[in-house]
């Protein structure tokens, strides 16, 4: 027999299976997401630290100081001899006798510390090794190698002593001293 074309053979399917059983397996455990916060919390932290102390390297490094210039007051406002107001602040002492008015800076200088006034004997003493110094801070007792350093001082147009303590003068031991130069006293 001849086929025909209605009746031509299809392939056959294959019958359709029967739909397998499902097997749940149990669920992933949650990720603990709080342990990842941890972690990189702490590496922001250490990059953020990184880059503030990459900042830090380049702005400038400057050491605020109180200014070495400033007024103490009309020379009329001291007494004749030492006037200890200004120790604490400036770390000086007005020294007034009859003729001059002038600024002792307050450093021993044998190792650098600072005397103390004493009015009853009148004298400056260093308490660290003993260095004694004359109402004008002229050293006679002690190790201290020289008397004490005076600040520049000036009168400004309102008539108030000015003092630079950025501008000493030394009396170098066995050197002509520099307290008779023109801007170490006020003559009164």
């Amino acid at each position: 027999m001849v086929p025909s074309a209605t009746t031509a053979s299809v392939p056959a399917r294959p019958a359709a299976k029967a739909p397998a059983a499902v097997v749940e397996s149990t669920p992933d455990p949650p990720v603990n997401k709080m342990r990842r916060r941890i972690v990189w919390s702490a590496v922001a932290t250490f990059l953020i630290t990184d880059f503030l102390m990459f900042v830090r390297f380049f702005l400038p490094r400057s050491i605020l100081e109180p200014s070495s210039v400033f007024r103490i007051g009309p020379p009329s406002d001291y007494a004749l001899g030492v006037d200890t107001k200004w120790q604490q602040q400036y770390r000086i002492w007005v020294t007034k006798t009859s003729d001059r008015l002038f600024v002792i800076y307050a450093r021993c200088t044998h190792l650098g510390c600072t005397p103390d006034w004493k009015a009853s004997e009148n004298k400056f003493k260093c308490p660290c090794h003993g260095s004694g110094y004359d109402s004008e801070g002229i050293n006679f007792e002690g190790p201290a190698p020289r008397p004490m350093d005076r600040a520049k001082v000036t009168i400004d147009a309102e008539g108030q002593v000015v003092v630079d303590t950025g501008k000493l003068f030394e009396w170098p031991k066995g050197e002509v001293g520099h307290f008779n130069d023109p801007d170490a006293y006020i003559p009164l």
